[in-house]
């Protein structure tokens, strides 16, 4: 198997390349736990990248993203219950963003699988709403949060020229 693979995880189901850091030998469609930069995570595997140079196109300056091991009957039923809490906490987060006349439209939401971080998905450009929501939660007490803004496209990516809610270590990018 390649050291690295394409594994698709999350809600909005972003696809990534992610280096191999178990000896277990993975076929198409496993189901894995992978660190990504944002925690833990269930992902499934989708194929190994051929040719590959060792090099990971996602780097943020944080630890390598990596397969850690074949996901358990254990770490599924974890996910199972981290998405029955996401669907009852979407209303409060929505209530949320609208008492703090912010101009965000929330579409979905997930815990990482270890329970580190929560994601935000607004409908959004990376503007100062993001920021400015990481900044409530946070002094509302609420956790560290990462708000993800997303697209007709899939998420929106961070510019490598910097500027908006991504650069400003607002909780914004990930």
């Amino acid at each position: 198997m390649s050291d690295q693979v394409l594994v698709r995880y999350g809600a909005i189901g972003e696809v990534s390349r992610i280096r191999v850091a178990t000896g277990e030998r993975l076929q198409r469609n496993a189901r894995v736990v992978i660190r990504s930069p944002r925690g833990l995570e269930v992902g499934t595997l989708l194929e190994p990248i051929e040719g590959d140079n060792g090099t990971n196109d996602d780097s943020t300056g944080t630890e390598e993203p990596a397969i850690l091991r074949a996901a358990s009957a254990q770490d599924e039923q974890d996910l199972l219950d981290r998405q029955t809490e996401n669907r009852r906490e979407f209303d409060e987060w929505q209530a949320r963003i609208d008492d703090w006349k912010l101009d965000l439209q929330l579409i979905d939401l997930e815990w990482t699988l270890d329970g580190s971080k929560l994601v935000l998905y607004v409908l959004n450009d990376r503007g100062p709403a993001c920021t400015t929501l990481a900044l409530k939660a946070a002094a509302a007490g609420l956790g560290l949060i990462d708000v993800q803004p997303v697209d007709h496209e899939g998420q929106v990516r961070v510019q490598p020229t910097g500027g908006g809610c991504g650069s400003g270590g607002g909780g914004c990018c990930h």
